[in-house]
């Protein structure tokens, strides 16, 4: 794929997809970005992407793609080094791990995307590598699909010990959460775990202190198809679930070869999406000062 085909959905596929888009609401946003000078150049679809998902309101908007930009250049462990083919952390988790989003929308129209372990082998391991892997296949979904009512994951953690849990570090849970609710450009809808297994409450455990109260009401824990199929239509999964999408190492084959066909996209990303701190108007932003210990979580409250 090159370059010039990376386009994404357009301005006008968006407007039509969304009446409530407004081409006045992307222009103050555009001038308001532009009297930013530490933020990239961003492109209008991406400007009607961080609308949508902040229902049009337009300080909220300023608030993600603010965390958005800024959590992408601090965050580097996520956010470097996503060369698909070259990257040697990457190539290893494409084996044992599988992100990919599952065909069909649930009955209220949201986008189910999909992640599992392919493998319990705990020497092969990394959890940031997961993470990393699930941020680039949600990062090609939005470029390529555009808005969405709302997305949905789905988490199958069969495979999940406690091995792999205290090979965790709580703040680095800490820090991709708070990527997943401060700048992450989606309607979060719900979260649902399959299989979840006395290791998977450890890491609830862990996580719990960094997560928003609205975002722990919509994260649903299944012992069994037959309750999560009120959610959605069980066929979507694949077929080592219960499902009839395929086999999941299938799927995630054809996840990969498109992470690696948008190579260009994630090398260009890494070069030119990025804040400059040195040009942020008042005091710049270290990664600690985003998700340090004494970290300044803008709108999180730790009960």
């Amino acid at each position: 794929v090159s370059m010039s085909i990376i386009k994404g959905v357009t301005l006008e596929e968006e407007m039509k997809k969304n009446p409530q888009l407004k081409l006045s609401d992307i222009q103050s946003l555009r001038e308001w970005c532009e009297k930013q000078p530490h933020l990239p150049k961003i492109e209008d679809n991406f400007l009607a992407l961080f609308l949508h998902s902040n229902y049009y309101q337009m300080e909220p908007t300023k608030n993600t793609i603010e965390n958005y930009y800024t959590t992408r250049t601090h965050m580097s462990d996520i956010f470097c080094n996503r060369d698909p083919f070259q990257e040697k952390g990457l190539r290893q988790i494409f084996k044992f791990a599988a992100a990919f989003s599952l065909n069909g929308l649930t009955k209220d129209g949201y986008k189910m995307i999909f992640a599992t372990l392919l493998d319990s082998d705990l020497s092969f391991y990394d959890y940031n590598n997961c993470f990393k892997y699930g941020v680039m296949t949600s990062d090609i979904h939005f470029l390529m699909e555009g808005t969405n009512n709302g997305y949905i994951f789905i988490f199958d953690v069969s495979k999940l010990s406690f091995g792999h849990v205290t090979r965790v570090n709580p703040l680095t849970v800490k820090k991709h959460l708070y990527y997943i609710q401060e700048a992450m450009p989606i309607r979060l809808k719900a979260i649902h775990v399959l299989n979840a297994t006395p290791a998977m409450e450890l890491f609830m455990n862990m996580a719990k202190p960094f997560l928003k109260n609205e975002l722990i009401k919509i994260i649903h824990f299944h012992v069994s198809l037959e309750s999560i199929s009120e959610y959605i239509s069980v066929d979507a999964l694949p077929n080592e679930i219960g499902g009839k999408a395929g086999s999941v190492h299938k799927l995630a084959e054809i996840q990969v070869k498109t992470l690696e066909d948008y190579r260009e996209w994630f090398l260009l990303d890494e070069s030119t999406r990025r804040v400059d701190e040195a040009l942020r108007i008042g005091k710049s932003k270290t990664a600690n000062d985003l998700f340090g210990i004494e970290g300044n979580f803008k709108k999180l409250d730790i009960d």
